[in-house]
């Protein structure tokens, strides 16, 4: 195989070349990088480069493994390898596994660093220069002053488009951020979903100072349920009360009543038991023969109970063991969302059935997220607005 490979002197312009301002990623860094400083040097070249070990990262974000030898670990964590022990086989086989570690580096430690030994542009063109760097992507970003400290962190369908509205905005809190921002690092999400849990944990875990408002809940109003003295659960629209377990939660009041309303008829369900009727006698959809009668206690509780807890099933997933599957970032890649007996694991991606059809590889591929009502209420509103949404059942 190497009778007719190029000599190292030959390659070695190329080498400086293409790893300029690079740190450079490899599974036992120290052992590539020793083998490349001994053959520059005898060439006398001192060649310096930063560097990142994927061993060292597996063993502090994916802990536990039996094996971090980059067979052994890619094939726990699903990875597909080809042309193993050679150098483009390991080489992608490295690349997948950091993006991997990149989302499981929740604190977003690996990006800061490099950030603080990365050159600074020109702080004239820095803004522009940024622009022109960002994809068009779904995803999430993070804007870092000169230090790597993360100042402000979002989510769009559109990345690049996002940024160039920061950037042209004329606010004060615009202003602010447009004088203290040195770069933008991103993350692909593919999925809208991915994103909008990624934004929320990122911003829970980093607490940025241009991000105050969006550390508070995301939703105001939830639904409850009760059983009245008749015996039919009712449901109602409230205040959020941390006190009290929701069926499911909502932005504001509006989207709420939205919600009762199509469910009412979806289910058909009586107003007056829904709270979208206030009365002491019959609703207005019993007078017009389209509710069966519950609020006069025409229908008896129990089938008129039946449809009810259907809703709240559909909607609660309390106990429930599902993988919510959405679209990855690349052709091929699909988005998994882990949810066991109804709490929130985390996300991951996988482009192979093997990943998703097995529980242990599915949850090391998974990067474990915080169960709260923030992730619950993102999950079932968005389940709500994209209801073609393929949903496996882990039972």
């Amino acid at each position: 195989m190497l009778r007719n490979a190029p000599k190292f002197y030959e390659v070695a312009k190329r080498i400086v070349e293409i790893t300029e301002d690079t740190i450079l990623v490899a599974h036992n860094a120290k052992f590539d990088y020793r083998i490349l400083r001994t053959e520059f040097r005898r060439l006398g070249f001192e060649f310096k480069r930063k560097t990142l070990c994927t061993v060292e990262l597996s063993k502090d974000l994916i802990p536990d493994q039996p094996s971090y030898s980059l067979g052994k670990l890619t094939r726990a964590l699903g990875i597909p390898i080809a042309d193993r022990h050679r150098a483009s086989g390991d080489a992608f086989a490295t690349v997948k596994l950091f993006k991997m570690l990149l989302d499981k580096d929740l604190k977003k430690n690996i990006i800061q660093e490099s950030i603080r030994q990365e050159p600074k542009n020109q702080v004239e063109s820095r803004l522009l220069n940024i622009v022109e760097s960002l994809p068009s992507i779904t995803g999430v970003y993070f804007m870092h002053k000169a230090d790597g400290e993360i100042i402000y962190i979002g989510k769009s369908k559109n990345i690049r488009k996002r940024i160039n509205q920061h950037f042209t905005a004329t606010t004060h809190k615009a202003k602010k951020i447009q004088l203290q921002v040195a770069t933008v690092t991103y993350e692909a999400c593919g999925s809208e979903l991915v994103a909008l849990l990624k934004e929320s944990e990122a911003i829970k875990q980093n607490k940025p100072i241009f991000n105050r408002a969006l550390r508070k809940t995301v939703f105001t109003h939830a639904l409850y349920s009760f059983v009245d003295n008749e015996g039919y659960i009712n449901l109602t629209i409230d205040k959020a009360d941390g006190r009290k377990k929701p069926i499911t939660t909502f932005s504001n009041r509006q989207s709420a009543k939205n919600f009762m309303f199509s469910r009412t008829e979806e289910y058909n369900l009586c107003q007056k038991l829904t709270g979208l009727y206030e009365t002491k006698t019959s609703c207005f959809n019993y007078s017009v023969k389209s509710c069966d009668g519950a609020c006069v206690q025409e229908e008896d509780p129990e089938t008129y109970n039946k449809r009810v807890q259907q809703l709240i099933e559909k909607n609660a997933f309390t106990n429930e063991n599902i993988v919510i599957i959405d679209r990855g970032r690349e052709v091929g890649e699909r988005a998994a969302i882990l949810i066991q007996n109804g709490v929130f694991k985390g996300v991951g991606f996988y482009s192979l059935n093997y990943q998703i059809n097995n529980i242990d590889v599915l949850e090391s591929v998974i990067t474990p997220m915080e169960n709260n009502k923030d992730t619950q209420h993102i999950i079932k509103s968005y389940l709500r607005r994209n209801k073609r949404l393929k949903v496996l059942n882990l039972d």
